[in-house]
């Protein structure tokens, strides 16, 4: 299971926040370069290349729907992986491996029930 950022031991240190924005962009332009592929491709088939050629059309189709994923991929991950201390620092608590105890241990009484 991979380590949250903010629970990362000393000496360690995750992407900084500019990495999460080119990563997030470069994500988000290859799923735009593809869905402009399908989406181009289809529109040239049913309506035809146009003026600019089938390539030209293509392209355009492609490079629009790249940019468009890509901007808004980028900003998705950037705002979702810069988190506060505090939430970070819930966070690994909360994920923290558990306790083990030891078979002996006598888990306290409440303080409702009578002793015996």
């Amino acid at each position: 299971m991979p380590v949250p950022v903010g629970a990362m031991p000393q000496g360690q240190h995750g992407p900084s926040t500019l990495d999460k924005l080119k990563m997030g962009g470069m994500m988000g332009g290859s799923v735009g370069l593809i869905i402009g592929f399908i989406f181009g491709f289809t529109n040239i088939v049913r309506f035809g290349p146009g003026p600019n050629g089938m390539l030209r059309t293509l392209g355009q189709y492609m490079v629009g729907s790249a940019a468009t994923f890509g901007f808004f991929m980028a900003i998705g991950t950037t705002i979702r992986t810069d988190s506060s201390p505090i939430a970070a620092e819930a966070f690994a608590k909360i994920n923290r491996r558990p306790m083990i105890l030891p078979r002996q241990y006598q888990y306290p009484r409440a303080s409702h029930e009578k002793k015996s």
